[in-house]
Parts: structure tokens; sequence; C-alpha cells
């Protein structure tokens, strides 16, 4: 009987420790969303300044992926 409870205890940590797992997870993302907006934004107005054209694809494409990962927290 002792074995069962082990078992059952054990697997409902194993759970938990999943569930805990995939919130930091999800968090991490939010946080690597951030930067890349931190960083792109600026890149952004730089380039529309500056060069324009082909230049301008880098930060489009920084701010794109940021906005995907929020996006995808979000749901």
């Amino acid at each position: 009987m002792f074995e069962i409870l082990v078992c059952v205890l054990f697997v409902w940590l194993f759970f938990k420790a999943i569930g805990v797992a995939l919130k930091v997870s999800w968090g991490l993302a939010k946080v690597i969303a951030v930067v890349l907006f931190t960083l792109a934004l600026p890149a952004l107005i730089v380039c529309l300044l500056l060069a324009g054209g082909f230049m301008l694809l880098i930060p489009v494409a920084l701010v794109a992926i940021a906005w995907a990962i929020l996006k995808a927290c979000l749901l």
C-alpha cells in the first residue's frame, strides 16, 4: 500500500514539475521578445532615417519575430 502511495505521489510531483517548467519557459519567451523589441525598434528607426531598402528588412524581421513570440505566449 505504501508503494502505491509513493508512486502516486511521484507521478503527481512529476506533473507539477512539468507545469512549472512550462511556466518558466513561457516567461523566458516573453523576456526574449521584449529584448528583441528593445534592440530592433531603434535599429528600425535608424534604418528608416539613413538607409532604407534592403537594410530595412533586418529590424522589420526582428520586430516580426518578437511580435510572433509574444502572440504565441498569450495563447
